[in-house]
This record gives structure tokens, C-alpha cells and sequence, in this order.
């Protein structure tokens, strides 16, 4: 469950870690309450659960009431990578000595927490990743015998700082760890962390990912975990009331499989041959034909969508239901979408019949198929 950048600064807070003073607004009027209370330079953050806010245009500065009235008119009920601005954190513009980049994420390869700092922080992080990896520092504190200030020492000496300054830092590293540890979170993140000119370190933003399979025991945040639809592209939020487990992408082949790891070969072979897959979309198992259909017409619905590719290999889904709903799908909804369709498994027969009959080709070979989706993807 993620975040929004105020309430992950709340937990910082908390936790001890300075944070810029800031408010929550929803209307223009709120917005100008703020920075008559912060004073006249603010930062106007939108609130959107999505990472490159500032390549979006969704974090600005004001140095006034009416530059900031202007900025919240132009934000509120407008849309940064396909989520929709209702609610902006209205903060004091920080005066930047250097801004630092420190990070609690989970290393799935190590299955421990790893520790991901370096003094070069803001929002090309991974841009600077990939050309100046040496100024990366990566370190994975030991779960069992815990994360000592010794530790955090080292890691804010080799950031480059000395004396008060690298103890300061060093709690703030500390912190943010059991931030990370406390939360069950995925990811704590503060990029920036910015010194002030004044010597001070400043949370200037934060990000927190919570583990979905922990939220049973961060009772806090239940209630938010159920509101969490707001996250959700329009066609992911009609998925999860579905039970389907579906994800936007960017492409033109839409796709529906069933079994995490097939729709995910079934996405790799797409990009193998060319083409640009527009959607994760797995039925799960036992898939009924309502399943199905609702897949179907979350699928078409997405504009841009040449193509859907559905490959199903059939254990406990029965391949005959999934063709009954790709027919209601495509009988009741009339649609137009070209269909490629790979269906072994059981009961195929029946369905390969029931497709063939209403006209539609289907194949057992899942690279075939893939081919024929691309160059339909193409045209």
C-alpha cells in the first residue's frame, strides 16, 4: 500500500525526522490559508501516488498568496501520469545546501532490507545510477543482530561528511531503518534529504510502500488500504472489484492469461517479436466464463488497443467456460478488437470448437500466437 507524501512525512515525524512545516489543502482558498501561515515561498506538492511528480509538472514554488492560487487552479483536478490531483501539501521552501538521496528498500535477492544512500539526491537519481554507479553506496544491515550507529557512521562517512554533521546524519539513517522496520514497508525513501544552508538535515520528500500481506498487524493503516482504489487507473480500479489482478501499460497488444508467470512469459515473448504489450491482465485460476468476460471488456476498453492476445493453458480452468466468455464478451459488447487466442489445456476441444464456430482462429502454439498478435499489434 503506498503512501502519500504527507502522510509518509508523518511517520518520519514521528519517528524523529525533521520534516519542512506543511499543510494539506484541497481548495485554492486552503491553499493560500498556507502560505499566509508558512510564509510568503512555498513548495505546492500534489498529492498523487505515483513516483516523477517533478518531471510532471506536479511539484512548484510561489513566492506569494496569488502565485500560489494560480499554481493550486492549475493543479487541482488535473491529471499527472494518468491519476487525478485532489488534495496538494503546501510546505516552506527549503534554502538547499545539498540535496542526498537515502533509502530503506528490500533486497528479494538477499531477502533482507538493503540501506541505499549517496550524496548526489533529487529527482534523477536513477539517471545518476546508471552513469555514476561508484556513488551508489549499498549497505544490508543484519537482521538478527540488528542496525547499529556504528553502522550508520560508516554509511554517512562514505556519503563525505565529518563530525557533527555525520552523527547527525547517522541518527537521521538510523531512523529512517526503523521507520522501514516498524512499518513492514517495502520502501521508505526520502530523495531529497536535503542539508539546509543552515547545516540542518530536512525530509524534503518521502515516500513509503507498505507490505499488502502486513497491513493485518499496521492497523493504522487498514482503513487507508481500502480507500487505496484511489491510486487505480479507472480500468485497475474495475480489475480489483473483479478480483482480477490487472496493470496499465503503455502499449498497443492488450493481454489476458491465466497464471501470474504465463501472462508475464506471455508479455516477454510479445516485446521478443517486436511488439508493445498495453496491459498485465491475469485471470487467475479457475476462471469462469463471468471472469472472462469481464476481462474481456476491461481489456477493449483501454484506447489504442489493436490486438488482444489471450492465452490460456487450462488445469483447473476449464478452457470451454473461458471461451464462453470471450464469446458473450464479444457477441453482447460487439466488439471490433482483433482476437489471437492460444487455448490448450482442459476441455480445449470444446472450446477450440465453440471459437471456430463463431469464426474465430485459435492455435495451441503460445510463439505463434505471439507472432500473429505483434504483426496485427503493427498494423
Amino acid at each position: 500500500m503506498k503512501l502519500f507524501e504527507y502522510e509518509a512525512k508523518h511517520i518520519l515525524a514521528n519517528q524523529g525526522i525533521p520534516v519542512p512545516r506543511g499543510r494539506v489543502a484541497h481548495t485554492p482558498h486552503e491553499v493560500v490559508d498556507a502560505v499566509k501561515t508558512l510564509g510568503s515561498a512555498v513548495a505546492i506538492k500534489a498529492q498523487v501516488l505515483v513516483a516523477g511528480r517533478g518531471l510532471g509538472g506536479g511539484i512548484r514554488f510561489a513566492d506569494n498568496g496569488e502565485e500560489a492560487r494560480t499554481i493550486a487552479d492549475s493543479l487541482l483536478g488535473s491529471s499527472i501520469h494518468g491519476l487525478q490531483v485532489s488534495s496538494l501539501l503546501v510546505e516552506e521552501k527549503l534554502r538547499v545546501a545539498q540535496e542526498l538521496f537515502l533509502s530503506v528498500t528490500v533486497d528479494r535477492s538477499a531477502r533482507r532490507y538493503v540501506l541505499v544512500a549517496s550524496p548526489m539526491g533529487g529527482i534523477h537519481i536513477e539517471e545518476m545510477a546508471e552513469k555514476a554507479p561508484q556513488s551508489i553506496i549499498r549497505y544490508h544491515p543484519r537482521v538478527l543482530a540488528g542496525f547499529h550507529a556504528y553502522e550508520a557512521v560508516e554509511i554517512a562517512r562514505k556519503i563525505g561528511y565529518r563530525g557533527r554533521k555525520m552523527a547527525a546524519l547517522a541518527t537521521l539513517i538510523q531512523q529512517l531503518y526503523h521507520v522501514a522496520l516498524e512499518h513492514d514497508a517495502e520502501l521508505a525513501e526520502i530523495n531529497p534529504l536535503v542539508e539546509t544552508e543552515d547545516g540542518a538535515f530536512v525530509a524534503a520528500d518521502a515516500r513509503i510502500i507498505i507490505d499488502d500481506n502486513a497491513l493485518y498487524r499496521q492497523t493504522a493503516f487498514q482503513e487507508n488500504a481500502r480507500e487505496d482504489m484511489r491510486a487505480l487507473t479507472p480500468r485497475e480500479a474495475e480489475a480489483r472489484r473483479q478480483g482480477l489482478a490487472y496493470v496499465d501499460l503503455e502499449g498497443t497488444i492488450g493481454v489476458i492469461g491465466n497464471g501470474a508467470g504465463l501472462v508475464m512469459a506471455t508479455v516477454d515473448l510479445i516485446q521478443l517479436y517486436g511488439g508493445t504489450p498495453a496491459n498485465f491482465l491475469d485471470l487467475g485460476g479457475g476462471a469462469s466464463s463471468n471472469t472472462m468476460e469481464a476481462a474481456m471488456r476491461i481489456v477493449m476498453s483501454k484506447p489504442g488497443v489493436k490486438v488482444v492476445f489471450i492465452n490460456i493453458l487450462g488445469g483447473i480452468t476449464r478452457c470451454d467456460e473461458v471461451a464462453r466468455g470471450i464469446l458473450a464478451a464479444v457477441t453482447e459488447g460487439n466488439a471490433k478488437t482483433p482476437l489471437v487466442i492460444r487455448i490448450v489445456g482442459t476441455q480445449e476441444l470444446e472450446a477450440q470448437q465453440m471459437l471456430s464456430e463463431a469464426g474465430i482462429t485459435v492455435t495451441g502454439d503460445m510463439d505463434e500466437a505471439a507472432y500473429k498478435a505483434v504483426e496485427w499489434g503493427r498494423r
